[in-house]
């Protein structure tokens, strides 16, 4: 669900302290981004909101995230808002859970 490899590597590039900003301004981006996110909402609309959040999660490593994203923004309708909200739920549950043996490991 999460990469990892790629949440140290940012950690790396941006150093300890800009990353837990870079974290925070990512999980209020996407859960705003999320809250927009409706399976009424103009097919044009929403395919420019689930690209914006599969790029955010992917640059912060919720890769299953991502690549639900992704896959709903290719295939229109056929994965609901609510899959999607569940999916960064998990993902961050899994984050906030793991962040500090994940980050030093």
């Amino acid at each position: 669900m999460i990469d990892w490899d790629r949440i140290r590597a940012l950690r790396v590039d941006i150093g300890a302290e800009a990353f837990e900003q870079v974290l925070d301004l990512f999980l209020e981006e996407v859960e705003s981004g999320l809250a927009e996110l409706d399976d009424d909402m103009a097919e044009a609309q929403r395919k420019e909101r689930l690209h914006f959040v599969a790029g955010s999660a992917l640059n912060l490593g919720f890769a299953a995230l991502a690549v639900l994203c992704q896959s709903a923004e290719r295939g229109g309708k056929s994965v609901s808002a609510d899959e999607i909200q569940a999916c960064y739920a998990q993902c961050r549950a899994e984050l906030l859970a793991n962040i500090g043996p994940e980050i030093t490991a």
